[in-house]
């Protein structure tokens, strides 16, 4: 006997209705569990106002520059979910590295991300004064995944651009119960075809403030115009 799908009751409000959702289609995949707490999508930003209004499970909070506690204290305080914060690895790397890691843990931070450059002894160091999970980012598919391991990664962040899915399934084939972060793309085939190469949680990059103001703005426009006809 097939199984009767649930339906799932929601609630959005009036004001609320207009949120960033993630793309429906990262449901499928398995999720990581995490401090108990079971996360598929990680909405990739530090905009206070996006994650404040975004339904992903969990941020993962990694910018361009020299990563800085008191970026990682803002987005911790913004967000209603799990945040998994940049602490370099890159140009910013050594005994700065894992002071970053520990303060971004003192703060409540869920996770600590570094960068796809720093060195396995970084890592190691980090694993013995870390207790949440250390998560490596992964952008080429020659990556020594064994050596990432041993040092102490425990989930890997694949960002291959158009190759992440490849990665992905060569990182599954060594490493059939490793945890992976992948990002998924910008459509649901795209997503879909990460899920399916083995990726446990997506990445979705949202759109900026002004990219979703350019459609409220077109929307009030043509509002003003009605109201203007109305009068006439």
């Amino acid at each position: 006997m097939e199984t009767e799908k649930r339906i799932v009751p929601s609630y959005e409000g009036a004001l609320r209705s207009h949120m960033v959702p993630v793309p429906a289609v990262i449901s499928k995949c398995s999720g990581i569990r995490i401090f108990g707490r079971r996360i598929k999508s990680f909405v990739f930003s530090t905009d206070a106002a996006i994650i404040k209004n975004c339904n992903a499970d969990a941020v993962i909070a990694v910018y361009p520059f020299t990563p800085q506690p008191a970026i990682t204290r803002a987005v911790i305080t913004a967000a209603d979910m799990p945040v998994f914060t940049g602490i370099g690895g890159g140009t910013t790397s050594g005994p700065r590295v894992v002071r970053l890691g520990c303060d971004a843990e003192d703060q409540g931070a869920c996770g600590v991300v570094v960068n796809a450059p720093i060195p396995n002894d970084v890592i190691r160091s980090l694993k013995e004064h870390l207790d949440i999970p250390i998560v490596v980012t992964v952008v080429s598919d020659r990556t020594d995944i064994a050596a990432r391991v041993e040092a102490g990664a425990s989930i890997l962040n694949v960002s291959g651009s158009r190759d992440t899915a490849r990665i992905v399934r060569t990182i599954r084939e060594g490493f059939p119960h490793l945890p992976i972060i992948a990002t998924g793309g910008p459509t649901e085939e795209s997503i879909l075809e990460t899920i399916e190469a083995g990726a446990n949680a997506i990445t979705y990059t949202p759109p900026t403030t002004g990219e979703l103001f350019v459609g409220m703005m077109q929307k009030y426009r043509e509002m003003i115009v009605e109201d203007s006809v109305g009068e006439c």
